[in-house]
């Protein structure tokens, strides 16, 4: 794995060496000998990872981890402070400050590199969703980096797996003022609780009884419902082999067990702010695929997606022998609706058309807005004669009750047309089936409207 990583140290030998640390490992190295360099470089470069000393003049490593965490751009970075201060509420202070680890001189070579993988690991996850996510803002969505930066990393859904009653109530206690906090004793449990629960953190024990820890964290990164949820190890001093296998694993952090109660406090919250952020991310990314291809008045969706979904339907029904039919669906008279009552009404009329069209087709059923007051369904496995039912059940369930306008204050009556087409044979492409569905729909309009045609060839 190759990362960009930028050292920060006022002494020019530290510099060196853990440049030469850094690249025996692949690894490329960017040094600054003080804060305000550090936070240049970290604005103009696209940095993986910030290893910083605490002790520098001027402007020490907790100042700059704390403006890192408060600039939205350089929020995500991930911070090791390395430091010869080794009090447990130096410790604290550089997690409070934003740090991920807090790493004593003299520094181990192999917990060292293992940590940075690990959290260059976390960072490459979360880069690829800034990447997909960052056209989010033009279109009005929220910024995920601002509102990580201001996240307090409280009120989080915390799970506890741990068989030590003592470990896990102490742990409970701990974060309880802060947290929702449940605990699961049975580590063959804590897989089904965790997937069931919507857990902000995961807090396992290494040492069962009986059972390895590590295959826990396993599952959990194997399951799709847990794969995003945080996980921070719990172990006894000692354990530092296992711990660097279980951050290779996929576990997020750890914390030695009778750890200062005010470190665990600050590496759950590190952790709970870190999984809301890639939430957040995740969240917008989602959003503004939605707004892709769904129409924003119906929630139906649009031509487009329709237009590059309906072929594969179409082959798809072809290579396995299904019938498959198309339905073309126009409002009757629409331009009337606005004419006579506005293009608010009109509005309400498409809404509440779309909400009765979702609730008479099958959730495998294909429905979209193809423009103005139509719309276009689109049915595997489904023949002719089916479509048929299914196009006079929607047509009924239109006319049949009147279409609520301007908030509810009076309704307009409402019909449809309806033309059907289905695919014929083996090269019927998806252009053929909707010009045939587009011509029974002509034929309903023009016999009067408010019925359903069907493909006569």
């Amino acid at each position: 794995m190759s990362a960009r990583v930028l050292v920060v140290d006022d002494v020019p030998a530290n510099l060196k060496l853990l440049e030469a640390r850094l690249n025996a490992e692949y690894f490329e190295v960017e040094t600054a000998s003080g804060g305000p360099d550090a936070l240049r470089i970290c604005e103009q470069k696209q940095c993986d990872i910030v290893l910083l000393d605490v002790m520098m003049p001027g402007m020490d490593g907790f100042e700059v981890a704390r403006r890192l965490k408060a600039n939205p751009a350089t929020h995500h970075i991930p911070i090791v402070m390395i430091t010869a201060l080794d009090q447990p509420a130096d410790r604290v202070r550089g997690l409070d400050a934003g740090a991920d680890e807090f790493l004593t001189k003299p520094v181990n070579d192999v917990a060292l590199i293992a940590r940075v993988r690990s959290l260059v690991r976390l960072k490459m996850v979360v880069d690829e969703l800034r990447m997909r996510a960052v056209t989010t803002s033009e279109i009005g969505v929220t910024d995920s980096a601002f509102d990580a930066a201001n996240d307090t990393g409280l009120n989080a859904r915390i799970l506890v797996v741990d068989e030590r009653k003592s470990s896990n109530e102490r742990i409970a206690d701990i974060l309880r003022h802060q947290h929702t906090v449940e605990i699961e004793e049975n580590p063959h449990e804590a897989l089904f609780r965790a997937a069931e629960g919507d857990f902000d953190l995961l807090i396992v024990a290494l040492d069962f009884d009986g059972f390895d820890g590590l295959r826990l964290v396993g599952q959990v990164r194997s399951l799709e419902r847990t794969r995003h949820v945080p996980v921070l190890l719990l172990t006894d001093p000692g354990t530092d082999a296992r711990i660097l296998r279980g951050l290779d694993v996929g576990a997020n952090d750890y914390v030695l067990r009778g750890a200062d109660h005010n470190e665990m406090i600050a590496r759950v919250r590190s952790q709970v702010r870190r999984k809301r952020y890639a939430s957040r991310l995740r969240d917008n990314v989602q959003y503004s695929l939605e707004l892709a291809i769904t129409d924003p008045l119906t929630g139906l969706f649009n031509r487009r997606y329709m237009e590059t979904h309906v072929e594969t339907l179409v082959q798809r029904s072809a290579s396995r022998g299904k019938p498959l039919s198309v339905l073309i669906l126009d409002i009757d008279y629409f331009k009337s609706v606005n004419d006579s009552f506005g293009h608010d009404a009109g509005d309400d009329v498409l809404r509440e058309f779309a909400d009765r069209l979702k609730k008479s087709i099958r959730g495998i059923d294909l429905a979209c807005r193809y423009g103005g007051e139509e719309f276009v369904v689109v049915m595997p496995d489904t023949d002719l004669g089916v479509a048929a039912l299914v196009g006079e059940r929607i047509r009924r369930r239109i006319a049949g009750e009147p279409f609520p306008i301007g908030q509810g204050d009076r309704a307009i009556e409402v019909t449809i047309s309806v033309g059907i087409a289905a695919r014929q044979g083996p090269q019927d492409s998806a252009a053929q089936i909707l010009k045939r569905a587009d011509e029974a729909l002509y034929r309903a309009k023009r016999d009067g409207r408010n019925r359903v045609a069907a493909d006569a060839a």
